[in-house]
């Protein structure tokens, strides 16, 4: 992130959903969330601010593919 009062933190949620991801904060004002579903197989975006930059959009997506893996955890293989 390009100011210095910007910040990711990488959270993992299993209640409702089963997966992980980054918030992204702009002043201590969660701005966008980007997190992989590995019960439904997805990747979602929620955009929490009315108006983002694309250059930002772009910092948040790269974020998420540097800090969170690619693949889905299967959990017919784990058991």
């Amino acid at each position: 992130m390009n100011e210095s009062k910007d910040r990711f933190v990488i959270a993992s949620d299993v209640n409702e959903r089963d997966g992980i991801g980054v918030e992204i904060y702009r002043n201590n004002e969660l701005i966008v969330e980007i997190f992989r579903d590995d019960t439904e197989k997805t990747r979602t975006i929620t955009i929490y601010k009315k108006d983002i930059s694309l250059e930002l959009m772009e910092e948040c997506i790269l974020t998420f593919k540097t800090e969170i893996p690619w693949k889905f955890i299967k959990y017919d293989e784990t058991d």
